[in-house]
């Protein structure tokens, strides 16, 4: 379990939210303060958490290690999937990769609250630091090696030109299967505002399938996305306007 200060595992993902009229930034709210404020720059100064990051490959040498992305590959997948351009995200290897380091990372985000309270609950025992990390590690692993082996045999799809524009959070990955209302059997994660990365189970027992790409003209089943991503939130909520940010800030302001 790492430590890991910069650069913030989303910053290639919050590059599709950046804003460019006249002024390059990005559009957030504050969730622990409920101001909605722009951060200048391509740089996402404002996801400055420190995270706390587990291996959770089931051979990992050691339980202290972050995720190996391939960022050039990432950031090239990134950019298409926002364009609608699968053709220019490369090699069909290639975007298998990006779409498992997208696994990897909304992983990482994923777990933090529960590493917290792992934190939390071993540091009332009589243990010194080097042993609470280690049973904090062994709490995520046990949570979620299963997860992510699980998760690499799925197969996913880039669903891109969504009608409305997501939100984006510092815990991105939605498990619809215990979120949605009634269940539903897939996984996903914001790629860009108007684009996402489904997850769904395949029959497949060995390896993933080609990931495949998908124009969409109506949000369908992703029309809760942004409610469960703004259920989940605590740190900031990213947005292409401020105007999503501001009817969210009640939600957010401190009482009184």
């Amino acid at each position: 379990m790492t430590e890991h200060e910069t650069p913030h595992p989303l910053r290639p993902f919050l590059r599709n939210w950046l804003w460019e009229h006249g002024r390059i930034g990005t559009r957030y709210l504050d969730c622990r303060t409920g101001e909605v404020c722009f951060d200048e720059g391509k740089k996402a100064g404002f996801a400055d958490e420190t995270l706390v990051q587990v291996s959770l490959a089931r051979d990992a040498q050691a339980l202290e290690a972050p995720p190996a992305v391939h960022e050039a590959g990432l950031a090239r997948f990134l950019r298409a999937a926002q364009l609608g351009k699968p053709l220019e995200a490369g090699p069909p290897a290639e975007v298998q990769r990006a779409v498992q380091d997208c696994v990897e990372i909304a992983l990482v985000c994923a777990y933090q609250a529960d590493a917290r309270r792992s934190h939390a609950r071993h540091s009332l025992e009589p243990l010194f630091e080097d042993e609470i990390r280690a049973a904090v590690a062994e709490d995520i692993r046990r949570g979620y090696a299963g997860l992510r082996e699980q998760l690499a045999l799925y197969d996913f799809t880039v669903f891109h030109g969504l009608p409305s524009p997501l939100l984006f959070s510092e815990s991105p990955f939605i498990d619809w299967r215990v979120r949605a209302r009634p269940a539903m059997p897939f996984v996903s994660m914001p790629l860009g505002p108007y684009c996402l990365l489904v997850g769904a189970p395949s029959n497949k027992t060995s390896r993933a399938g080609p990931v495949a790409w998908q124009s969409v003209v109506a949000m369908g089943p992703f029309r809760d996305h942004n409610r469960h991503l703004t259920d989940t939130a605590k740190r900031w909520l990213v947005a292409t306007s401020d105007e999503q940010l501001v009817a969210l800030q009640e939600r957010f302001a401190p009482p009184a």
